[in-house]
């Protein structure tokens, strides 16, 4: 994603919050420099501030909006509503208002991107990790060649997992992407889930090599 800000405190935080939530970021201090990145790094969404020097914020709205539908959330000042409307008029697809907390942003930005239509199907639905096999069309995960059943959540769980193989994923990235961005229950599902999980895809559960738990972070899923 791209982050086109020019207070230089608020982008180093929202960067570094925005990292721990699993988005690759790239940051832009003003309007110039903002299309530039867009044309250089092609995001698949953009977080832009409605006061920016050299061009504002609407102006590269419009700029973007010309030539890519990638989704563009504008961040305005507190009570700033004229600056919301136009943004809106101008193509930005949602808006936040400063200051704002980083759980309710990443919420936003996941709510655009799923509602962004994809022009060609490019998702994955076959995944191969080892001796672990995953096809998402057909629902099936085999071991060894041996198949495995697997509940809905487990196998979303998995699916998520060997897609982002050798990667860690945090808990809140994964409770959001397998259960849902308004999932208010308790997150000791997750564990739970991952529990019976290695059950089934371990050698040994008890020292899981396949599923490795990163204290203080997440969950990996190793290429074993």
């Amino acid at each position: 994603m791209l982050v086109v800000e020019d207070e230089d405190s608020f982008v180093d935080a929202l960067v570094v919050g925005l990292k721990r939530e699993g988005f690759l970021v790239h940051a832009a201090r003003d309007g110039i420099a903002a299309l530039e990145m867009f044309d250089l790094v092609r995001p698949d969404l953009v977080l832009l501030d409605v006061m920016l020097p050299r061009m504002s914020g609407l102006d590269v709205c419009r700029e973007i909006r010309a030539k890519s539908r990638v989704p563009i959330i504008m961040v305005t000042a507190k009570g700033s509503e004229i600056d919301t409307v136009v943004g809106l008029e101008v193509g930005a697809d949602d808006y936040v208002t400063k200051p704002f907390r980083l759980r309710e942003l990443v919420a936003r930005m996941r709510a655009a991107l799923r509602r962004m239509p994809q022009e060609e199907p490019i998702a994955e639905t076959a995944f191969a990790v080892g001796e672990l096999r995953l096809d998402s069309a057909r629902h099936e995960v085999t071991l060894r060649g041996d198949s495995l059943a697997l509940p809905l959540k487990e196998f979303e769980l998995l699916e998520l997992l060997m897609s982002n193989v050798g990667r860690v994923l945090t808990r809140e990235v994964i409770i959001d992407r397998v259960w849902g961005p308004y999932y208010v229950g308790d997150t000791k599902t997750l564990d739970v889930h991952i529990k019976r999980l290695r059950a089934k895809v371990e050698d040994d559960p008890a020292k899981p090599a396949r599923i490795t738990t990163i204290r203080g972070l997440g969950y990996k899923l190793e290429a074993v």
